[in-house]
């Protein structure tokens, strides 16, 4: 779900051309989950072959992630790890808004609606097989996956950080406040999409946010921005009623703690009854987990054979659709006889 924050940064429209040759570490979880959201038929069914089996997030990783490719943007996708204890009241919640969300899909159905997708994207879950999927086929893609020890944004921001990637990729602000110093969103829903509750139709767009510059921009340091999502309401803690964006930034304005920032909302009484977790939350936005050993990063020429396999034999995609996604990763070769992938790193 992320922090609703993204009012409050400086936002530039970029094009794809801008990220050429750079590296950008994909949160895995993010975007897959945006595949199953959005890769849909008009009754909100996912993609699936003849078994059964869902296969949005294939769809969405090779037809997408192979557009990232030809334009010579290499993604790195990172993927989570063990959630933090307090993440487990939202893991909890998400649950039961699901449960919900299906209950509704039904009753929808039921009553003879055809436009079932809004309904649909609420029943999303990332099963552990969707998981092994992806990564099964983003390796014969050649595309390098890394395993976070925690929070995949997390993972991300330390990457581009210590200058292995260039930019965080997701639709989440979470990387800001895990100390990313650039987050580039919209890479794999760019384009005309339909805004499912206004049934309008709108041009989203790649974008870029440089923290630097919207902190400058805010007036505080990340650690206030930390202070201010905390009492917005994150993944960790679920706010101070009341408090949102333009409220939240004029608090930490004029705090020097945490504990002072929820007093001035009011909220001295919560923060007293919570002080132990919500110390532990500001210190995992500051200083989350790292890895015991760096991630060893490579990009790989694709398994065409294993991939035809995969994705025709197995789960029943068109073979010339997936051709064409094919040549995209390997259309253009350096004086060598390099593919694309090979010649990024040898």
């Amino acid at each position: 779900m992320g922090v609703d924050i993204g009012s409050l940064l400086v936002k530039h429209p970029i094009g794809f051309d801008s990220l050429q040759g750079r590296r950008v570490a994909i949160d895995a979880y993010n975007t897959i989950y945006q595949f199953l959201s959005t890769i849909r038929q008009r009754d909100g069914t996912p993609l699936m072959d003849s078994k059964g089996r869902i296969t949005s997030h294939l769809s969405g990783l090779l037809y997408r992630v192979s557009n990232m490719v030809e334009m010579d943007i290499r993604p790195i996708f990172v993927f989570d790890g063990e959630p933090p204890k307090f993440k487990q009241k939202t893991i909890e919640k998400r649950q039961a808004q699901k449960a919900e969300s299906q209950r509704k899909l039904e009753e929808a159905i039921s009553r003879g609606e055809k436009e079932l997708k809004t309904y649909a994207q609420g029943t999303v879950r990332l099963t552990g097989e969707i998981i092994d999927e992806s990564k099964a086929l983003l390796d014969m893609m050649g595309i390098p996956v890394v395993q976070a020890p925690s929070e995949g944004e997390a993972e991300a921001s330390r990457m581009v950080n210590e200058g292995l990637a260039y930019a965080v990729g997701s639709q989440d602000y979470d990387s800001i406040l895990f100390g990313a110093t650039r987050l580039a969103r919209n890479l794999t829903l760019s384009g005309r999409r339909k805004l499912p509750s206004k049934g309008v139709w709108v041009e989203v767009e790649p974008e870029l946010i440089d923290s630097a510059e919207s902190l400058k921009a805010l007036g505080i340091d990340r650690r206030k921005l930390v202070w201010a999502a905390i009492m917005i309401g994150t993944d960790y803690y679920e706010g101070v009623k009341g408090i949102g964006p333009k409220k939240g930034l004029a608090i930490v304005q004029k705090s020097s703690s945490l504990k002072e920032s929820f007093e001035l909302a009011k909220a001295g009484e919560s923060y007293g009854q919570n002080e132990a977790e919500l110390e532990e939350i500001e210190r995992f936005f500051m200083e989350p987990p790292k890895p015991k050993d760096e991630p060893h990063i490579r990009f790989k020429e694709p398994d065409k054979d294993r991939i035809m396999d995969f994705m025709c034999g197995q789960h029943e995609f068109m073979i010339e659709r997936v051709e064409t996604a094919l040549a995209k990763m390997s259309k253009k070769e350096d004086v060598k006889g390099q593919s694309k992938l090979e010649g990024w790193f040898g």
